[in-house]
């Protein structure tokens, strides 16, 4: 079990930072100078995290900010059919919301955004009530890059740690989003100061910290800037999962044939955070969480249906129970 939850609200998870609208090519592509048709999903990391909750069978909400027109109605009408709450969402007269156009890909996504309302949410904006209804609230780089919306996520991150809660944040760091490198290395190292949880991907390390360095020493890297729990993941080479400055864990991928990346990294978080709430271990929550990002990179945009998280639970029970007698075979 990661760390020490206080006493639960009626939240899993609170997420706090972008929501956008993806425009999402149909075209297959690497590269959005291919790409002329597009379709519009609910997009913003924090947003899809706190609707794979909700698919999961959790309970979550967002603080985000959206203008009033066409696409944040849109938006907040996508959070409601999933069952996000929707109580802390603001959306503002004086702004628009952001859209990003994203290329459809088996590997990293191109993008261009077009930012406006999400980096607008003010620290006093931020529900302390919301807080201490959850045990985690979630953010992301993206999030942090850019004034007032930075103030407010690490308010929320201090506040969140002073009332017991878990702190989570996607280190998921660009310099077309953030080209102030050293800015954001000096704010990237302010909020670890109050995350329990983080998961990197070896892009984002490799963005953070530079090319220069080994997956352990980055998962090292992270360790020092303060997250207690670090899962560290690594496209087909799977995933390194690390307590406390150690590793216990490598997690292999699995061969999928995959449709889109879009979102992937975001289905397996939600899926490790409700795996943990849960109450297991690291590596078991990420071996629930590799069950559904292997859903997600099969579909396009995001999974349009519940996932049954004790189905999960039972195929993991079942390939333990595998191994196990695989084992036994071999030593006997």
């Amino acid at each position: 079990m990661v760390g020490e939850v206080s006493a639960e609200g009626d939240l899993d998870v609170l997420t706090i930072g972008e929501m956008v609208v993806d425009f999402i090519s149909d075209e297959k592509t690497d590269t959005l100078s291919n790409a002329t048709t597009f379709r519009r999903y609910l997009g913003g990391s924090p947003a899809n995290i706190a609707v794979y909750v909700s698919k999961l069978g959790g309970t979550s909400a967002v603080i985000a900010k959206t203008g009033i027109g066409a696409f944040g109605k849109f938006l907040k009408s996508e959070l409601q059919r999933h069952g996000v709450v929707t109580d802390y969402l603001l959306m503002d007269h004086r702004t628009h919301t952001t859209v990003i156009f994203v290329s459809s890909t088996s590997a990293t996504p191109d993008f261009e955004e077009f930012r406006s309302g999400d980096y607008l949410l003010r620290p006093e904006e931020v529900s302390e009530e919301a807080i201490d209804r959850t045990s985690v609230v979630h953010a992301s780089t993206f999030a942090l890059s850019r004034e007032p919306c930075r103030s407010a996520v690490i308010l929320a991150f201090r506040k969140a740690r002073e009332m017991g809660k878990l702190v989570s944040l996607d280190p998921n760091y660009s310099r077309r989003v953030w080209p102030d490198y050293k800015e954001a290395q000096k704010v990237i190292r302010e909020a670890y100061r109050h995350v329990n949880l983080t998961k990197p991907s070896a892009d984002d390390a490799r963005r953070v910290f530079g090319p220069d360095h080994g997956p352990e020493e980055y998962v090292e890297m992270f360790h020092d800037l303060g997250a207690e729990t670090v899962v560290f993941t690594m496209g087909g080479e799977g995933n390194l999962v690390s307590e406390k400055g150690k590793i216990t864990a490598h997690v292999p991928a699995r061969p999928v044939e995959v449709v889109d990346a879009t979102g992937a990294g975001d289905a397996f978080w939600a899926g490790f955070l409700t795996a943990t709430l849960d109450g297991n271990p690291a590596e078991r929550s990420v071996l629930f969480a590799r069950e559904v990002v292997e859903q997600k990179l099969k579909a396009k945009g995001p999974l349009p249906s519940e996932i049954d998280r004790e189905k999960i639970y039972a195929l993991l029970d079942q390939g333990a129970a595998e191994d196990g007698e695989r084992n036994r075979r071999a030593g006997s």
